[in-house]
């Protein structure tokens, strides 16, 4: 549920995001995502949050955080850091919650209501913490996928849980035609 008249600010936690719209068969086109959340309410401000490959001579979302920049949207990157595991393989790893939360609580005194795009159990503290500062909290995410994307202590934690799938039709790009499809998101995991 959301009033015309509330101001709104939206918090993507990219590759969560990314991983669920995947889940689901489908791309996100941002600039629709903008413009049906600033149609839902005042939209203030957009913020997405990844971590980049600083060493990599291209990186896959390079061209999407340029975008994203240059389109209204409030970039918080970090160079996410690059480990070799117990078995060999390299990982890499680049954690945005922090940053995500720091500047949820930040906005929490300027808007009405809260747009998380995460299914990521960890922020839960930070959506009862926004409530307990009156803000209204809606959750963007999924369980239509297997599994879901969701932590279930979330979702019953927002005031409003919107499910990513039915936003397929109005914030979806048609599907472009299949590649070989390079590492395209920097892994999460918890430091």
């Amino acid at each position: 549920m959301f009033y015309r008249d509330e101001r709104l600010a939206l918090f993507i936690d990219g590759s969560n995001l990314y991983a669920a719209a995947k889940a689901l068969g489908f791309d996100i086109d941002y600039k629709l995502l903008r413009q049906e959340f600033m149609q839902r309410g005042k939209l203030l401000r957009a913020f997405y949050y990844t971590a980049l490959l600083e060493n990599d001579d291209y990186s896959p979302i390079r061209p999407l955080v340029d975008w994203l920049h240059y389109n209204g949207f409030s970039m918080v990157t970090k160079p996410a850091k690059e480990f070799t595991d117990s078995q060999g393989r390299r990982k890499v790893k680049g954690n945005m919650d922090i940053e995500l939360t720091v500047d949820a609580m930040e906005m929490a005194g300027h808007v009405d209501h809260i747009v998380l795009f995460s299914g990521d159990g960890d922020f839960r503290p930070l959506v009862e913490a926004l409530q307990r500062r009156g803000c209204r909290v809606s959750v963007v995410s999924t369980i239509r996928s297997q599994p879901p994307m969701i932590a279930d202590d979330l979702r019953r934690q927002a005031d409003n849980f919107i499910e990513l799938e039915e936003l397929k039709d109005v914030i979806g790009r048609p599907p472009r035609e299949p590649r070989m499809e390079p590492r395209e998101r920097v892994e999460e995991t918890a430091e």
